[in-house]
């Protein structure tokens, strides 16, 4: 068995190259990630998710940002999600109502990534809107992290339906911080006490129902002078220790200006994995990948496998064909237009 590592990574196009088939092959590398730019039509990405899926066995897993709303990477064949804040809106109105919607499109979500043969997605935001970040904005569920919290269990719960391994974010919490960590290092300047009992709240109260999480690039000057993504501090003491998280966490792209200060690429994924995250990525720049799968080193540990098994596809895909003709799929699309 091929020991699938801790680097996720891109490819170049709609198809696979002799290079990427190569990079892929390489034993640190244990997630693929997919982008629009690897998207033309449901036929092509169904056909280059089984290229992917092909190449090694056990096969690498295929993850993509799939939340609704402005982060949707693949539209044309798929239904159109909402942006998460709909849910929120709803939750104002009818509490018991936005709970099954939220289900509902958390299934609607897995099922058609399924269908196209992708295994996880990137999602849901755990952020609190605070009304100050623009980048995180609609994309966050409320401004309450209780609701959040349980809007995100319902989410999750809806993934989980379709078999779809999920990943919160941005811990312990980008609302408060105005820059856009993808063009600049994020500040926040408060306290300890007020991040942990309030942004961090969800990660604590979802516990288990999170398989994965991944830290935010930005500074949280008041605990450490590192982004979260690279602070032990944040991943160790707090998010596995505090917050008892026992599932996988990702380090956000490396190649975003917020990651910036921990020196090259290959040094940034190294911080990363030595801070705790179980997987660094490295996204849209195949000499980048290159970088650092020549310079990381690593040990694979039991914690790892158990952290890997649970991103893991669970039960039999169906095709949209099935799903179309499938009473639950077309009661989650009725339940959806309460959001759209």
């Amino acid at each position: 068995m091929i020991a699938l590592g801790p680097i996720a990574v891109g490819v170049e196009g709609t198809s696979l190259t002799a290079t990427d088939r190569e990079r892929l092959m390489h034993p640190l590398v244990g997630i693929v990630i997919l982008f629009s730019a690897n998207y033309e039509t449901p036929g092509q990405l169904i056909r280059l998710c089984r290229e992917i899926h092909a190449l090694r066995d056990p096969p690498l897993l295929i993850a993509v940002d799939h939340e609704g709303g402005r982060v949707q990477r693949f539209r044309d064949g798929f239904t159109r999600l909402p942006p998460m804040r709909r849910l929120g809106d709803l939750w104002d109105c009818d509490v018991l109502l936005a709970c099954r919607v939220a289900a509902s499109l958390g299934y609607l979500m897995g099922a058609e990534l399924r269908a196209h043969g992708v295994d996880m997605t990137f999602a849901p935001v755990l952020d609190v809107d605070h009304g100050r970040s623009t980048v995180i904005g609609d994309r966050a569920l409320h401004s309450d992290p209780r609701i959040v919290s349980m809007l995100a269990a319902h989410l999750t719960h809806g993934l989980l339906i379709a078999g779809v391994a999920n990943c919160g974010k941005h811990f312990p919490g980008h609302g408060w911080a105005e820059a856009d960590s993808h063009t600049a290092l994020p500040v926040d300047s408060r306290g300890p006490s007020e991040i942990i009992k309030n942004d961090a709240a969800p990660y604590l109260w979802l516990g288990p129902m999170l398989a994965g999480v991944m830290p935010a690039h930005v500074v949280y000057t008041q605990i450490d002078r590192r982004p979260a993504g690279f602070s032990r501090v944040w991943i160790e003491k707090v998010l596995r220790g505090e917050l008892r998280f026992t599932g996988a966490v990702f380090s956000d792209d490396l190649l975003m200006a917020g990651a910036g200060a921990a020196g090259s690429v290959a040094e940034r994924a190294g911080s990363a994995l030595e801070a705790g995250c179980d997987f660094a990525l490295v996204c849209n720049d195949t000499a980048a990948m290159d970088q650092v799968l020549d310079a990381v080193r690593w040990t694979r540990t039991a914690e790892f496998d158990a952290r890997l098994a649970r991103l893991q596809p669970r039960g039999q895909a169906s095709t949209m064909m099935q799903l179309a003709a499938d009473d639950l799929y077309r009661s989650a699309l009725h339940d959806i237009a309460e959001v759209v």
